[in-house]
This record gives structure tokens, sequence and C-alpha cells, in this order.
């Protein structure tokens, strides 16, 4: 081994928990950045689905009868 190799197996090993720190938290970072990407494409695509179903369901019809109300304004059109 060249002196320069054991010199820099040296700085590694004495630099080693703070090397390995710093990597397990690049990939604490990256774990954690992936999930909030799965969640938010499971939302998405949660609510792409139910809005779907709602759009496919047929529409109720609502039937009114305003007799009370139009008899309400002749009468009082009439006073």
């Amino acid at each position: 081994m060249s002196q320069a190799k054991v010199e820099r197996y040296k700085e590694d090993k004495k630099n080693r928990k703070a090397i390995m720190a710093k990597e397990k938290r690049a990939n604490m970072l990256r774990a954690l950045a992936g999930g909030a990407v799965l969640v938010v494409l499971l939302g998405w695509i949660g609510v792409s689905a139910y809005d779907m179903y709602e759009s496919s369901k047929p529409l109720e019809t609502v039937y009114v009868d305003t007799t009370a109300i139009d008899e309400y304004m002749t009468n009082l059109d009439a006073e």
C-alpha cells in the first residue's frame, strides 16, 4: 500500500462514525421523501377514483310543488 492510501484509510477510520451518521441521515431523508410522494400519489388516485364513482351515479331528480307559493303571490297581488 502506498503512503497516500494508508493516510486515507486512517482518515476514513477516524471519521467513520461521522460518515456513517451522515449516510444514515441521507438514507432516512430519501425514505421520508419517497413515503411522502407515495402518500400524495395514493391520495390523488383515491380522490380521482371517488370522483369517477360519484360522477357515474345517476342524478336524483327532485320535483317541487309550487302551487301554494303561486296562490300566496296571487292573493298578495289581489289585495
